[in-house]
């Protein structure tokens, strides 16, 4: 390895990292918020099985998860000025990646309240809760930890996802890259200098969720399956 390339992939790093930091985090963040948001709405419409609003939360989640993010992400950033709505390419990034993201933990969130016994819910009827107080104090509780590992998952997924803000100008981590190779000629070095931030931002993430999963564990009082895991 030449003395010219080890000085650009040591001079790059930070410059690389620090938009990683300041940008790509807290759009990662910002859209895993909305995700959860509309996620949570999306399953509790079907779960409720109200008729009307069931098929449109199942209309949303089709297109969504049918659709290339990519493409979603120019729909809003290029096309929706078309029809009189502009957006900046940071917001367009956290729209298009929360709704994205939404649907997937929709189906995240449904499959974890259905696994939670009906009688839990007929429990809570006996002692005069109403269907939303059951919802809140009972079953959301419950189904918590079960959508956890996969939310968390989706979060990780999205970290990542997020290079494609790249293709609607916004100056993330992986545009800085590509911006640093153009003016260097060494793509090679500098999207591999990329990919290992990335790699560790995700590693970080990775032990977060199993830090927190025992947590969840350790207050379920599941001390075997803990100690089996750990």
């Amino acid at each position: 390895m030449s003395e010219r390339l080890i000085g650009i992939i040591t001079s790059s790093f930070f410059k690389i990292l620090i938009p990683g930091i300041k940008v790509t985090i807290p759009l990662t963040a910002l859209s895993f918020l909305l995700s959860l948001a509309i996620g949570l709405l999306l399953a509790l419409i079907q779960v409720a099985n109200l008729k009307v609003l069931k098929e449109i939360a199942r209309f949303y989640i089709w297109v969504f998860r049918g659709t290339p993010l990519i493409v979603q992400l120019f729909i809003i950033f290029f096309g929706l000025p078309n029809i009189g709505i502009t957006l900046e390419a940071f917001p367009s990034a956290v729209l298009a990646f929360g709704l994205n993201l939404g649907a997937y933990n929709a189906e995240v969130f449904r499959s974890a309240i259905l696994a939670i016994p009906k009688g839990q819910l007929e429990a809570s009827y006996m002692i005069g809760l109403s269907y939303p107080q059951a919802m809140v104090r009972v079953i959301l509780p419950q189904s918590f930890p079960v959508a956890f590992p996969n939310l968390f998952n989706n979060l990780i997924s999205l970290l990542k996802d997020t290079a494609l803000a790249s293709s609607i100008t916004v100056i993330d981590l992986f545009t800085t890259a590509q911006q640093i190779a153009a003016r260097t000629y060494e793509p090679f070095a500098l999207y591999l200098e990329a990919a290992f931030i990335y790699l560790i931002f995700s590693t970080l993430l990775t032990w977060l969720q199993n830090y927190l999963e025992k947590k969840l564990v350790w207050k379920s009082g599941d001390k075997e399956k803990v100690e089996k895991n750990a």
